[in-house]
């Protein structure tokens, strides 16, 4: 199950993942992240995680597929937060976290949840949209 979330800012693809993730869902992040991107100069993502427990191998092969293309084009993301009590997904993102160097990607416990929503919607100097905006809009 993948469902978007009211994102914090509109530069913020934001979801909360649980149970099992088919291809057709992760279709409609992908698709929901290229949207972003083609409105947006970064682009920054946010993924709730405590409840996910598999992808389908489709799904799994799209998610590695989809990752291969953005590899030439990591200057359109900015962070990437990953909200999750479960240490085997922290470990995964601090791995993300090391091979991808151009994407911030940090995690947060659940109970820290307001505070991943802030440190995403961040972008870096001279990239805010609006001058005024900080990008943040509360939740």
């Amino acid at each position: 199950m993948l469902e978007f979330i009211s994102p914090p800012a509109e530069h913020v693809v934001a979801m909360r993942v649980g149970g099992v993730v088919t291809a057709q869902e992760l279709q409609q992040a992908i698709d929901a992240i290229e949207a972003a991107k083609r409105h947006h100069p970064r682009v920054s993502l946010l993924a709730e995680l405590d409840g996910l427990r598999l992808m389908t191998f489709p799904a799994l092969l799209k998610d590695v597929g989809y990752g291969l293309t953005q590899i030439g084009d990591l200057e359109h993301y900015h962070r990437a937060a990953v909200v999750t009590d479960k240490e085997w997904i922290k470990h995964i993102a601090q791995l993300e976290d090391r091979l991808f160097k151009a994407v911030e990607i940090r995690t947060f416990p659940s109970h820290d949840h307001s505070a991943a929503m802030e440190w995403v919607c961040e972008l870096p100097r001279g990239d805010h949209e609006n001058p005024e905006d900080d990008g943040y809009h509360g939740a």
